[in-house]
């Protein structure tokens, strides 16, 4: 798949509309947690990853949604997901 840097572009864009926090929004990286960094709440967690299965054609279950609370996390479970395509 395409380089980390990309992914976490792309990863940027999906999280865009649901971030509470532009400071740790421009200063994302691999340790950047969704909810404690980017404020994002749990509701709005649902609706990212309902856009990471759109933007990735994966499907995730409870088990991968409940790991992906960072970005890091989130890149592994995509990467896992993608491969098994």
């Amino acid at each position: 798949m395409s380089d980390k840097q990309e992914m976490i572009d792309g990863l940027k864009q999906i999280v865009k509309p649901y971030i509470q926090d532009d400071e740790a929004f421009k200063n994302l990286n691999e340790d950047t947690d969704f909810i404690n960094d980017l404020k994002i709440n749990s509701a709005n967690l649902v609706d990212v990853i309902l856009d990471i299965e759109d933007k990735y054609d994966i499907e995730l279950d409870n088990e991968s949604m409940d790991k992906m609370l960072n970005v890091k996390a989130a890149l592994e479970v995509i990467n896992a997901k993608v491969s098994e395509k």
